[in-house]
């Protein structure tokens, strides 16, 4: 069975706060090599490395524009280069700019479609050839609820979401027998910077009377990494949001 991950190398993207830094620390933790990617938020990124390396794991910090093909190719070759071939992906770059359709404009669509959509395909078609080759590998997709109830962000936000389960489906479906899992993780009702800051909720609107943490994200995204007879899921995390 596929649950020891021990020595696997890792990369997160959008690692430095909330859900990406918790995957990058669980992932750590379990003895893997991680790398902390991020774009503005360095300090973060460090603060996440230092987390790792203070568990006794290892870590380092790399910036890099995962929406940007070149970029990623940049990225990937350095994770390999000072950590190792990529065994595991998580796919947590993301943005949530909120609006309603009224106020929803062109260019707003399209950088919500790169950064969350078009960056996890970037990602995954350059890690792809290195799992093959190993007959190994581990992809997880960080969607969100908004992908199945449309959410209070915006159409560009669900659509960016959705298209991620679509596609976390359809390279599951590729690559099963090569000993590659794709799986997605779709939360709801987090506490991040995008509850507190941007949307502004104060109250969790779930049957589960809290918000969730984003630890309780990253053990679902381990478990997925663990567990090879796992694929082409999407696992809703919401507190029950659908029996509402």
């Amino acid at each position: 069975m596929d649950f020891e991950v021990k020595g696997k190398t890792c990369l997160v993207t959008g690692a430095s706060r909330g859900i990406g830094r918790a995957c990058a620390i669980i992932l750590g933790k379990e003895g893997c090599p991680v790398a902390v990617n991020y774009v503005q938020r360095e300090k973060e990124a460090e603060e996440t490395c230092r987390l790792i390396e203070e568990a006794g794991g290892r870590a380092i910090p790399i910036r890099a524009d995962v929406s940007r093909s070149e970029q990623v190719e940049a990225l990937v070759g350095e994770v390999s280069e000072k950590l190792g071939s990529i065994s595991v992906l998580v796919n947590n770059a993301g943005i949530a700019p909120m609006r309603p359709p009224e106020e929803l404009t062109e260019a707003i669509w399209d950088e919500t479609l790169m950064v969350n959509l078009k960056s996890a395909f970037l990602m995954t078609q350059a890690v792809l050839p290195g799992m093959r080759r190993a007959g190994w590998g581990r992809i997880v997709n960080i969607s969100s609820n908004a992908a199945f109830t449309g959410g209070r962000v915006g159409p560009h936000y669900s659509a960016s979401k959705a298209g991620m389960n679509g596609m976390t489906h359809s390279y599951a479906s590729f690559y099963a027998k090569e000993g590659i899992t794709v799986n997605s993780v779709a939360p709801a009702s987090i506490a991040t910077d995008m509850i507190a800051n941007d949307l502004k909720i104060k109250e969790p609107y779930t049957p589960v009377p809290r918000f969730g943490h984003v630890d309780e994200v990253a053990e679902t995204v381990l478990t997925f990494v663990r567990c090879g007879f796992i694929t082409g899921q999407t696992l809703v995390i919401n507190g029950g949001f659908y029996m509402t």
